[in-house]
């Protein structure tokens, strides 16, 4: 019998963080972001060293669009270094890359760069690596909603074919597929929310919140989080064993 602790297979992280790094260290907030990206790539290579079969991570969120438009482009212009720069070792390390959300907001140039370098990575059958960006669960929900709506006017579904399963390939995630329901959520910087993050996916994920900021954030804090899931008793609504019923006195049973 197999008694290896089991790895989850699809790792959420919401790396938060990054301005307040830099605001203690009294560099602008941009400092934080610049430091934070460059701690994905080894998060990844830990990731798909372990097994991790999915790996999502929330890049930018629907209401990150009121920053500064001086820290807005900064991001962009990260994710188009991140892209520039990784894909040839993405590629190597036989990871797939999908970016997800209200991507059609970002500018033409950069939303060419994300269809390129998916189709580069499409035919990978390693780590599937995902990006959220311009993000939000609620909006997604609801997208998902109104295209299943459009296609029973269309004529290709009925409302009763409707159940969790179909649902999901509406959503933004649809592509992982099997891999699509979220087993672990990491956030950093000590927040203990989930901010509008994969609400459906993340149903039933266990949560590990961590006080350090993202840019401190390396492997040994992903294993850690991962020995910590490892200890969780995942019961999704049920209990521990079915046999301790058994030994509850039928006299008990039949006072409730």
């Amino acid at each position: 019998m197999n008694s290896e602790p089991k790895i989850p297979q699809h790792i959420a992280i919401i790396m938060d963080g990054n301005g307040r790094w830099a605001e203690n260290r009294h560099r602008p907030r941009v400092f934080g972001h610049i430091r934070g990206s460059a701690r994905i790539k080894p998060i990844v290579k830990e990731a798909n060293r372990l097994g991790v079969k999915a790996l999502t991570l929330f890049a930018f969120s629907t209401e990150n669009w009121n920053r500064p438009d001086t820290e807005l482009q900064v991001l962009w212009k990260l994710l188009k270094k991140f892209l520039d720069r990784e894909i040839e070792n993405l590629d190597r390390e036989n990871v797939r890359l999908r970016i997800f959300g209200e991507v059609e907001r970002l500018r033409p140039d950069l939303q060419e760069l994300i269809r390129r370098s998916e189709a580069r990575l499409a035919k990978n059958t390693g780590l599937q690596l995902g990006f959220a960006v311009s993000y939000g669960s609620r909006a997604e929900i609801l997208r998902a909603t109104q295209l299943f709506t459009q296609d029973c006017l269309a004529g290709k579904r009925q409302s009763s074919d409707l159940c969790d399963e179909l649902f999901q390939e509406y959503l933004w995630t649809s592509g992982l597929k099997s891999l699509g329901n979220v087993d672990l959520v990491i956030r950093t910087s000590g927040e203990k929310r989930i901010s509008n993050f994969l609400l459906w996916q993340a149903a039933y994920a266990e949560f590990v919140f961590l006080d350090l900021m993202w840019p401190d954030f390396d492997p040994k804090h992903l294993r850690s989080a991962i020995e910590d899931f490892q200890s969780r008793d995942r019961r999704y609504g049920g209990v521990v064993s079915a046999a301790s019923w058994a030994k509850v006195p039928a006299q008990i049973v039949s006072r409730v």
